[in-house]
């Protein structure tokens, strides 16, 4: 298999400058790759630094050390460092980001929500609504609420509609923050269908999962964030 994104000594820190400056290494020494066609699940108690590694990966964090690279329009690109306009590249076709809240702007409705990714890679319009209400029907989201500006519906409905946006165009990469949360089992099933069929497409794909029954229905492998196994891994490599 092709590895699609690989992370090497990744580190991050946060800086408290209410609290005297005290530095918070809040990811060290993280390693990892994922190749076309599997998930990785990261694991950690709250606090292990799961979702920020994520944000990090995205670029809405800066690291502070260590190497992000992604395959891109068929080469490697280092993220790290990376100019603003070659990360924006890369959220619009390689890496795509599905967060545990839906972020829009007040008064667009659900329907223009969910088709933006796809009208951003140039789909036709008619292409991208047909797309847009097969996967909002799939996570049944009524009819009547598509019309709608989704800052109006219930948590679980939002949830929905930002994961059909996450979905609505192939991603190579594809991170996934908790995407199950909040759902009802019909519709964690419908989830689950869809990050399978996004592996079985070739996508390469990182996720946190809290539901057990999520996480072993997608895992290919995971990745260890505890501190005692970062620590584990540090004594390791200065045998």
């Amino acid at each position: 298999m092709n590895s699609l994104i690989e992370v090497r000594d990744l580190s991050k820190t946060f800086t408290l400058h209410q609290q005297n400056g005290v530095v918070l290494n809040v990811l060290r020494g993280i390693d990892f790759t994922v190749a076309g066609g599997e998930c990785l699940v990261l694991h950690g108690q709250s606090g292990a630094g799961k979702s920020t590694l994520l944000r990090t990966l995205y670029g809405n964090y800066l690291p502070a050390g260590g190497s992000i690279r992604v395959q891109h329009d068929g080469q490697w690109l280092e993220l790290v460092g990376a100019q603003p306009r070659d990360i924006l590249q890369v959220r619009q076709r390689t890496l795509g980001y599905v967060s545990q809240f839906l972020r829009v702007i007040p008064r667009v409705a659900c329907l223009d929500v969910v088709m933006e990714p796809a009208l951003a890679r140039g789909w036709s319009k008619e292409r991208a609504q047909v797309r847009a209400e097969h996967l909002l029907g799939r996570l049944n989201i009524p009819q009547r609420l598509w019309q709608l500006a989704p800052g109006t519906f219930s948590g679980g409905e939002q949830q929905r509609v930002n994961i059909a946006r996450g979905f609505m165009v192939a991603w190579p990469v594809m991170l996934l923050d908790e995407p199950t949360a909040s759902l009802d089992d019909n519709n964690r099933q419908v989830v689950l269908e869809l990050i399978n069929e996004a592996k079985s497409d070739g996508a390469a794909l990182i996720g946190i999962f809290h539901d057990r029954i999520a996480r072993e229905a997608v895992a290919d492998r995971h990745l260890d964030m505890t501190p005692a196994a970062v620590s584990q891994k540090e004594y390791a490599d200065a045998r």
